[in-house]
């Protein structure tokens, strides 16, 4: 069994849709500085690996009816983060959809060497319409053209952030030899989607190279995890169907040549926390109340259907769903959604009630969601989690303060840090690339 890992994804004020309402808190504060500060700080003092941001560039989703759970640049924040930290990784989300490969590499190295190199990329192919509305005339293109474009991205960006060496940087004051040009190497790219020179501006990242998070779930989305993700942030609703889909990710990234560790698997989980399991769903219903039906609206757009076609009382409509070959949206959200719905022979409430936006949720003591996470982790379902924050900062304070406790007590997470990089901290190897060509690269999508 690997070592648990243990993530805090911020998303807004809060995962669940009511927690701007819930909280004593101002409802602005997505946008102040001292709100990230205290999470980056007590998720360092609960030894979490992680803080994981997500990025959201239109307010289609939220339509301005609650914070947008990514409206905030997360390299931006994140770099404000690093600056009242020192161990706690940053994961910053940003799509290859919509952003260039070099200003992208220039900005998620430019994170990791001001935080000594605990940054992390999640890599996204984004799915609603409403973005591509932002960036050009083109319509969204369809999830096959996504993850081509994504997969040549990705191959710049490495490619970018290995061109140089370890050691190419000499800084010797005495010769006047700032940087061994000889060990610098130009990308000379042209792809289907790029074209791109390079070298990096900037020297080799201290953990060799940021680290990958990947989020999808498709055949494409689980061949492209295979091949280039450090940890996979997954979408699974029922532990046979998150074993299932570890031992699959495990056995492609075999097939790619790897060692199957070192793909870390990261369910969400979404805890709503209380001293007693009535004060739990107290809170759950509190927070469902003030959420009114965004939840169910939320629920039609990511499985395909119009909300007209849900009926809170009767199953989800999976003919319906299965029949919308139009679909262009997150397929890990819709398919953990079935699973859900009919592994459990839920409807449609049931569902809203126990999908924490896709994800599982436990609503109970921190004894309940401590058991969780283990029984989980020592099934080989997940090599730990994306905790799904419901509501900041109390949410938070809960689960390191009293989960974390728990969970070290039982031997099961870590007391202290491992190392002083994210890859040291996640137990990955040092990345060592740069003697593999771009030439190489290349192959696997040209």
């Amino acid at each position: 069994m690997s070592d648990l890992i243990l993530n805090a994804a911020v998303l807004g004020v809060g995962m669940h849709l009511g927690a701007w309402r819930h909280r004593p808190e101002s409802a602005t504060s997505y946008v102040d500085l001292d709100f990230y500060r205290e999470i980056g700080e007590l998720a360092e003092a609960g030894r979490l690996h992680a803080i994981f941001l997500a990025d959201t560039l239109a307010v289609s989703e939220e339509n301005f009816e609650r914070p947008n759970l990514g409206a905030m640049d997360p390299t931006t924040v994140l770099g404000a983060v690093a600056a009242v930290t020192k161990h706690v990784g940053l994961v910053a989300t940003a799509t290859t959809s919509y952003s260039e490969p070099y200003n992208l590499a220039r900005r998620i190295a430019s994170l990791d060497h001001l935080s000594r190199g605990r940054a992390a990329w999640n890599i996204v192919t984004t799915f609603i319409p409403d973005v591509a509305a932002n960036f050009s005339k083109t319509p969204l293109p369809p999830h096959a053209e996504r993850y081509a474009r994504a997969e040549e991205f990705v191959d710049i960006v490495t490619g970018l952030w290995d061109s140089w060496e370890d050691g190419a940087l000499v800084g010797d004051k005495a010769s006047g030899l700032f940087a061994d040009r000889d060990r610098v190497h130009a990308l000379n790219h042209d792809g289907n989607f790029f074209a791109v020179r390079g070298p990096s501006t900037l020297p080799r990242s201290p953990q060799g190279r940021p680290i990958l998070f990947q989020a999808g779930s498709s055949e494409q989305g689980r061949a492209f995890a295979a091949r280039v993700a450090d940890a996979v942030f997954a979408v699974q609703n029922t532990l046979s169907a998150a074993i299932a889909f570890r031992d699959d990710l495990r056995q492609r990234a075999v097939n790619f040549g790897r060692d199957p560790n070192s793909l870390k698997i990261l369910p969400g989980l979404l805890p709503v926390i209380g001293g007693t399991e009535e004060e739990a769903q107290k809170r759950k219903k509190e927070l469902d109340e003030l959420a009114g039906d965004a939840e169910l609206r939320k629920l039609a757009s990511r499985v395909g259907v119009s909300v007209s076609e849900l009926d809170l009382d009767k199953p989800l409509p999976i003919d319906r769903i299965k029949a919308n070959d139009r679909f262009n949206s997150s397929r890990g959200f819709q398919a953990a959604a079935v699973e859900l719905a009919t592994s459990g022979n839920l409807t449609v409430r049931e569902i809203l009630y126990r999908n924490g936006g896709g994800h599982p949720q436990v609503v109970g003591t921190p004894e309940q969601v401590a058991d969780f996470i283990e029984s989980w982790h020592r099934a080989g379902a997940a090599d730990g989690f994306n905790i799904m924050i419901d509501e900041y900062p109390s949410g938070l304070r809960a689960f390191v303060g009293e989960v974390v406790p728990l969970l070290q007590k039982r031997g099961v997470f870590q007391k202290e840090y491992r190392g002083t990089t994210l890859r040291e901290n996640l137990g990955l190897e040092k990345s060592n690339d740069t003697l593999r060509t771009h030439e190489q690269r290349r192959s696997n999508y040209a």
